[in-house]
């Protein structure tokens, strides 16, 4: 699924009569946007309800917390951000940012933080409108991380607006591919995140493939 296309007709800012605030900020190699609007669809953008209420889950390894939708979504969110903590950076507390009830969105795309279906990691150094903020390793990773995850997950890098520390769900509940993709990765606590090899040549071969036919 491109987010890239989708129509703002659900998001309402300031030519629909509530107020917007627009900022221009520089950040690293691009400029970050503050427009804000308020959220008004039951659903976020990738067809997931809206929660009003969301668990808890700890981040392995980390120590951290980040509420989320519960089932296949947390598997698979919480799968990121454990391997962006073994294997790009270790998380601290406030890092990583999951399900909330503001339903103030700068893009479209944020409102999948309403429905427990996106998580942010580090939003405050990767904000809406900055790229080229992360290492060639790092970006080695997040690639290997999207094609494990078989297109489930898309990364905000790749949006039009982008924002580098957003990763969502892009299938809806139930879809055979995110049921499959959760169990493949569950119970992978001893030989998944930890002790994957991002740079090896074929895991590193199939990562290039996977970003050309997606791309």
């Amino acid at each position: 699924m491109n987010l890239i296309g989708l129509s703002r007709r659900r998001f309402l800012g300031a030519g629909s009569g509530i107020a917007a605030a627009t900022a221009l900020v520089g950040f690293g190699a691009g400029q970050a946007s503050a427009v804000t609007g308020t959220w008004s669809d039951p659903e976020s953008t990738n067809g997931w309800r809206l929660l009003e209420k969301a668990p808890g889950f700890v981040i392995e390894g980390s120590g951290q917390v980040v509420s989320l939708a519960e089932g296949d979504a947390a598997t698979i969110l919480l799968y990121v951000a454990r391997r962006f903590h073994y294997e790009i950076d270790s998380l601290r507390a406030g890092d990583v940012h999951g399900w909330t009830v503001d339903r103030k969105v700068t893009e479209p795309y944020e409102s999948n933080y309403l429905s427990g279906s996106a998580i942010a990691i580090r939003p405050v150094w990767y904000p809406v409108g900055a790229k080229g903020n992360l290492y060639p390793n790092e970006l080695i990773v997040i690639r290997d991380i999207l094609a494990e995850l078989d297109g489930v997950v898309a990364w905000g890098g790749d949006f039009k607006k982008p924002k580098e520390s957003h990763f969502e769900i892009v299938l809806k509940p139930g879809h055979p591919r995110l049921k499959g993709v959760a169990r493949k990765i569950s119970g992978t606590t001893n030989d998944g995140a930890g002790t994957i090899d991002a740079f090896d040549p074929i895991r590193r071969n199939a990562a290039r493939a996977f970003e050309r036919r997606t791309s």
